[in-house]
This record gives C-alpha cells, structure tokens and sequence, in this order.
C-alpha cells in the first residue's frame, strides 16, 4: 500500500485485529465523521485473535452470555445475539447445558463469530460517512513516529503510514510466544490447543502440564477431545486450580460504599468478613467476590507501588483462581479425571526441561518447601503457564523494537507497558505521546484486569472518542 501526494495511508492504524483492534474499529465506525481505518492483523479473519480462534466447541468462554457483551452500554447484546443464533440452529450443542440462554457458555469459536457480526453492521453504520476498515494481512515488524503521525514496517518490508496508531496485540499466550530465558519449554512442549497434535500422542501415555490455571483447564479438554486415557501431572508453584464459575444472586456493593479501603491487607479482611456474611446466609461465597471486578482499575491505579508488589506477590496466585474461574464443563471434566485417580495436581515449579525425544521427554521441578529437585518423565510435555504481560520477554520483532527505540517502556512492575489512563503511550523519558495508543492487554501494569471482554469493550469505545476528538481538532 502506498500514499499519494504525501496523503497517508489511514486516518488510524490499529496493529492487532483480535478482539481489542476490532472493538475499536466497531466504535470508531460508529461515530459521526469520515475516518479510513486499516488493521494490520496476520490471521485471516478479525474478531478472533488468540482467544476466538479455537475451533473446538468444547473450548468455550469462561464467562456466560450475560457476563460477555461487547456493548458497554447493553448488557444483554451478546444474549440475544447468541438466542438467535441457537434459533437459527448455529449451536445445537447448547441444550446440553440445560441453562437459559443467559447463563450459556458458549464455545469461543462462536463468540468471534459475534464480534464479526458487529463490525460488520458497524461497517454499514459508517459507510454513509465515508468511513471504512481495511484488513491487511502481514504481521508489523517495526513502527517508527514522524512529525506528521507513524509508519508501520511489515513483514514484507511494506511500509504503511497513519496520523495515529493503536497497539491492540492482544495477548501473547506464553504457549505460543518465543520468550527470552524461557528454558526450552514450548521447544518441547505440545500446543493447549492442538487437538490435532495430541492424537499423535500414546493415547495411555503419561502427559506433563506446566501450569493450573485456565489455559490448563483447555488443555485436559483438548486431551478429552483427542482420546487420551493416561495419567496427567500438572506443575504449578501453589497448585492451585481455577474455581468454577457459578451464577450467585446479587449481593451489595461495599466497596462502593467504603472508598476508605485502599491497601491489599484492607481488601482481603473486607472481603473475607463479606464472604463470611454470604455464607452465614447461605448465599455463595461468589457473589461479593464478584461485586469487587468493578473497583479493580481504581484500586489499583490508586495504590503504592510497594501496595502493588505485596498483592501480586501474596495474593495474585489466589486472586486469579478465585477470579479467573473454569466454565462448568471444563471444571466437569477436571472433576471427574480428579475423581478417577488420572489428574494429579503437584505444588511444584519447574527448573529446567531435561530431554525431549519423540513421544519421551524428561524435566526438573522443586516442589515446595523441598531442596532437592525432583526429576520427572513423561510422553508429552504442555505449556499452560498463562499469558506473558513482560514485554521485555517476548521475542517478537515489534516489542523488541518499540523498547530498544524507546518508544514504550514496561508498565507497573513490567506488566505491559505505560500509558497514560487515557492509553497514550509513555515512551522512555515519560513523555505521552500524541500518536500512539494502546488498548487491552498492553495496559495490564495500568490497570491490572485489562483482558476481559468488558474491559476491552469500555476502553474501545473510551479510545475512540478520544481519537475522533484528536482527528477532528
């Protein structure tokens, strides 16, 4: 693509077309005035990115219908979109969950299909503009800014030039992310999701999972779904395994009523006497948990950095299993290999992979509260350790870039990069820049859940705002 008369290629360029580059695009489609809008995105379809390309219907969302829309001004989008999909007959398998529509898991495959839908008619919405979206397939391999906006490099050496630009990649799974010092894991390991690849496995060989979080929780569905029948080890520093996700009642809103609770040791003793209170009346124990979601980006931005360092030391192991918790038929299934004796969950990290042959591979770990290390063999190795938020480990040639240029820096505690709570990004020196942006995942130091269907949706349609006021002034 090329620029005529010093004309730039789009109004705003937005590197990553999963779910954050494509919520953005949707908004900024939606508003008044003429904007051509290009989207550099390496798959072949938008909406989908790491989360939304699965394909198997038993790897579903880990939040129901009505915990999921794309629309920060209506909750229940996603619910009758997805009603009238089941009627159209796109979901037979629904039934099998015997819940109404709004308590639904529904498989990720057919939420990326949603988001489609939805750019789609934000598309038709801002044709009469004159706006449009534009999808170039290649993957950004280096942005540069100019006195007049940015130029992106792709991979083909194409360059792409824009008033403004967004970083929405998403988040870099660390199964499929080449990291720096990540001692040969995914050389060895087996992809979550490759269901594929697992029934190349011994269906009774022994399988090794490092990680309990919920890209392990997949992992044993894409076993299932292989046909495999052996032992499962599963290594994680707490061992901790992601709660169930139910549907509690409503419960009040203390924090909202108490802004005096500022520090980490403040939340956990309000929380646990709510808890408590939940339970004394027979109420799960989920519905305060899940009234504090909303107040995490204020209490976090709010607290010291020493504040920040103790929760994710002390409390981010618990946090995320409490919170982060596993749809009921994936947590079904953990239940039933638990119960019959072929899931074992070690409090163990891993030190170093020893040997990976096929169908053999042998690693360390250190168990805790345990010296010596332990060495442990199996058929197959998988890595479920979650997603990688330190952009100084990801060997990608545009992160790798944008930090050795200096036009970002790491984020609190090296989660994403800085930016300020509007998501113009922070270079090196700490100055905000006036054309580079980020959304989602990036923004994790800033705002600590930043990954969630509902945070992408908010700040999608904050970002555009802010981005059609700078277009137009």
């Amino acid at each position: 693509m090329t620029s005529e008369n010093n004309r730039p290629d789009a109004d705003i360029l937005i590197v990553g077309g999963g779910l954050s580059g494509t919520l953005l695009a949707v908004h900024l489609l939606r508003l008044p005035g003429q904007r051509r809008i290009v989207i550099v995105e390496s798959r072949s379809e938008l909406g989908r990115g790491e989360a939304y390309s699965a394909t198997d219907p038993g790897h579903t969302l880990n939040g129901n219908a009505a915990r999921m829309s794309v629309d920060p001004d209506d909750a229940d989008d996603l619910t009758r979109w997805l009603a009238e999909f089941i009627a159209a007959g796109g979901w037979p398998e629904s039934d099998e969950q015997h819940a109404p529509v709004a308590e639904l898991f529904a498989p990720r495959g057919i939420f990326g299909l949603y988001v489609q839908q939805r750019l789609a008619e934000a598309q038709a919405l801002g044709a009469p503009y004159g706006s449009t979206v534009e999808h170039v397939r290649s993957e950004v391999m280096d942005l540069q800014t100019e006195a007049s906006g940015i130029r992106l490099t792709l991979a083909d050496n194409t360059r792409l030039s824009g008033r403004f630009a967004v970083l929405a990649t998403g988040m870099f799974a660390a199964a499929r992310t080449p990291q720096h010092g990540s001692n040969d894991l995914n050389a060895a390991a087996v992809d979550p999701w490759d269901i594929e690849g697992m029934r190349r496995l011994d269906p009774e060989g022994r399988v090794l999972i490092i990680g309990s979080g919920l890209t392990m929780v997949d992992a044993l569905v894409s076993l299932e779904k292989a046909g495999h029948r052996g032992p499962i080890d599963v290594f994680s520093r707490h061992g901790l395994l992601p709660h169930v996700r139910r549907q509690p009642p409503a419960w009040p809103d203390f924090l909202a009523a108490d802004h005096s609770i500022r520090s980490t040791r403040q939340l956990v003793r309000a929380l646990r006497e709510q808890c408590d209170q939940a339970l004394a009346q027979g109420i799960d124990w989920q519905a305060p948990l899940d009234t504090v979601r909303v107040h995490i980006p204020r209490l976090w931005s709010q607290a010291t950095d020493l504040q920040r360092r103790q929760f994710v030391r002390h409390v981010r192991p618990w946090w995320e299993s409490h919170h982060h918790r596993s749809p009921p038929p994936s947590a079904q299934l953990l239940d039933r290999l638990l119960q019959a004796g072929r899931l074992s969950i070690h409090a163990a990290s891993l030190q170093a992979v020893l040997d990976r042959n096929p169908g053999q591979v042998r690693i360390s770990v250190r168990h805790r509260a345990e010296e010596q290390l332990t060495q442990v063999s199996g058929a197959a190795l998988i890595n479920s350790t979650g997603i990688q938020y330190d952009w100084r480990r990801v060997d990608r040639a545009l992160t790798r870039q944008l930090l050795a240029r200096g036009l970002v820096q790491p984020g609190p505690l090296a989660l994403g990069i800085a930016a300020d709570p509007g998501g113009a990004v922070l270079d090196a020196g700490g100055r905000v820049s006036g054309r580079l942006f980020a959304m989602g995942p990036p923004l994790r130091g800033l705002w600590w859940e930043s990954t969630a269907v509902t945070d992408v949706a908010l700040q999608a349609k904050a970002l555009a705002a802010r981005l059609r006021s700078l277009q137009e002034g």
